[in-house]
């Protein structure tokens, strides 16, 4: 009897809970369709409109159809996200409408890092050079914000806000003193001096060689920041040095009297201003439209012709099998190199790369398919945010490599980290354990519960050599380097793209459309089409695909807020298998 009811009990859970799932991806569903009915009804443009733009969408490579973004349920928060490349072709677009007289830059909330910050920047400049307008107001600009209004014809600020200006900084949290109160070691085994990955897990503080890398590739990007900034303002890099380093900037009158901003506005007088400008009636509404709805009537970049140039997207973390839009599966990018290896029509191919690595095994399968391409047709990197150890592996094959100055590239070095959970298990826990085993390394890697062997340890360290001297004879054959200079630069240490410019890591300094335009050139192209990899799957087969991570993830940002990233990356460092080929740590710029 109590087992009938145990199962009665189990069954009406189970059917409860279907029915609840059922429910919440019919709602997903209905919302995804008329979110799509409401996409495909184009938003109407007045003339004399203001291209309305504000960063608070965390923004990614794609946009990518997400349906727990259409979910509007009480109590729960859900990140919007919106691509760079709809951002650049927007804008872009702008820029040739004559509908569009000028941009409103609202910079209240900017997350984005500084490579992608730079796209934009660019493009931003680009408009204005078309002679129409741009204007920046925020109640408080963060760094990163001010980086985009800084290209504005007008920087307003809020009355009581102020322009956050004084340096940048870079900072890593260190767990090993978490892992000693746990009874957890991290036994590492890794080449290059500064391969820094895995010091959060062995170190309390950052080790002389990182301190110098860090140092080196966050003076290239702040030096590049200030180079940008005076221009945009017409002062120089030693003026602003002195304003940060100086924290001179604490309030709006500060930023007035030190040329950030050309004046203080509530936004009812910015309104007031933006009428004057367009000869609106006071008592009429700005036309403006959102970059997120906005269409430009005609696309910026070449069409027409059978001949076509791919673009193809590696982002996130790199791993062996399948991956996802967020996560670079070995399977799912190779399938995608070949397809386009093979497609006639494709005559060129932009590899977009914006990852800090990963597995080693896998990144050399990707390699492998970039390699080939390489001998039909032409191939060019361009890098985001970051292109770093595994993401830089995957690049060394290509014909021409492009990056910002400020993205983050290098780490050519190779690690692995066992954890030895003997002391949280045996000690802290209780629990042991006994086996039988047929030999000496029959439990070779199998267990986290004792300490490598001196033997073992040797046997991961002859495998880690050998795949640092695979990794740097990759790069010595893709940049036509011999492998002690490879070596010589390498060493797991980390870059600016400025910097990997001046050793030889990276050909250019570019955007995306520039690596398109020469992947253009050298295929001899004048028309051609861009087409983009992988598909972008239907919100249904989001939903099937992602529901589990994102339900997960939802739950631990919820309550961990802002402290979520670093259960994340002790869970990643616990979770880690194989030889890895990965940057240092989680990077922050703030």
């Amino acid at each position: 009897m109590k087992s009938f009811f145990k199962y009665v009990l189990a069954t009406v859970t189970g059917i409860f809970l279907s029915f609840i799932l059922l429910m919440v991806i019919g709602i997903i569903i209905i919302g995804g369709m008329i979110s799509s009915m409401s996409a495909d009804k184009e938003t109407v443009v007045a003339d004399n409109s203001l291209l309305y733009i504000d960063l608070k969408h965390a923004i990614t490579e794609r946009t990518i159809p997400d349906p727990f973004e259409e979910l509007d349920i009480p109590g729960v928060a859900t990140a919007k996200s919106f691509g760079l490349n709809d951002i650049l072709e927007r804008i872009a677009g702008a820029k040739e409408d004559d509908r569009i007289k000028g941009i409103y830059l609202d910079l209240s909330a900017v997350s984005a890092s500084f490579a992608t910050l730079q796209e934009i920047r660019d493009a931003l400049l680009d408009f204005k050079a078309s002679g129409k307008f741009i204007v920046a107001y925020s109640e408080g600009y963060t760094q990163r914000a001010y980086y985009l209004a800084s290209t504005a014809d007008k920087v307003y600020v809020n009355p009581e806000g102020t322009v956050d200006f004084r340096g940048l900084a870079s900072q890593t949290m260190f767990l090993k003193g978490t892992f000693d109160k746990l009874g957890i070691e991290a036994q590492v085994i890794k080449v290059g001096t500064y391969k820094s990955a895995v010091e959060p897990f062995t170190l309390n503080k950052m080790s002389d060689a990182n301190r110098e890398q860090v140092s080196a590739f966050l003076g290239s990007i702040y030096n590049h920041y200030l180079d940008q900034v005076a221009e945009s303002r017409g002062t120089s890099r030693d003026s602003l040095f002195a304003i940060a380093d100086g924290f001179r900037v604490r309030t709006a009158d500060d930023a007035v009297v030190l040329g950030l901003a050309d004046g203080k506005r509530y936004k009812d007088e910015l309104i007031r201003e933006l009428k004057d400008s367009l000869d609106v009636d006071e008592t009429k509404d700005l036309n403006a439209v959102a970059i997120t709805k906005y269409r430009p009537r005609v696309k910026p970049t070449p069409t027409g012709g059978r001949d076509r140039i791919a673009v193809v997207y590696a982002v996130g973390e790199i791993v062996s099998g399948e991956g996802n839009d967020a996560v670079i599966g070995s399977d799912r990018i190779s399938r995608e190199l070949r397809k386009v290896r093979r497609d006639d029509k494709v005559k060129a191919v932009v590899l977009r790369i914006n990852s800090p690595g990963g597995s080693a095994l896998a990144s050399d399968v990707i390699w492998r398919e970039v390699n080939l391409i390489r001998q039909v047709k032409p191939i060019i990197v361009s890098m985001g945010d970051v292109a770093a150890s595994g993401g830089y592996y995957i690049a060394a094959a290509a014909d021409s490599i492009f990056a910002q100055p400020n993205t983050i590239t290098g780490s050519i070095g190779v690690f692995g980290l066992i954890p030895n959970m003997q002391g949280l298990l045996n000690d802290k826990l209780g629990i042991t354990f006994d086996e039988v085993k047929t030999g000496k390394y029959a439990d070779f890697l199998a267990n986290v519960d004792r300490p490598l062997t001196a033997d073992e340890r040797n046997i991961i360290q002859l495998e880690v050599n050998r795949i640092y001297d695979t990794f740097l004879q990759r790069v010595a054959d893709g940049r036509g380097m011999s492998k002690t200079r490879v070596d010589s630069i390498g060493q797991g240490r980390v870059w600016s793209g400025q910097q990997a410019l001046a050793n030889g890591l990276v050909d250019r300094l570019g955007n995306i459309d520039d690596a398109v335009a020469a992947a253009a050139h050298k295929a001899g192209l004048e028309t051609y089409r861009i087409v983009r990899y992988p598909a972008i799957k239907s919100t249904l087969e989001s939903l099937l695909g992602r529901s589990t991570d994102r339900i997960s993830a939802w739950f631990g940002q919820r309550e961990l807020g802002d402290y979520y990233r670093y259960l994340e990356q002790v869970k990643t460092a616990l979770q880690q298998r194989g030889i890895q080929a990965r940057l240092p740590y989680t990077l922050e710029i703030h």
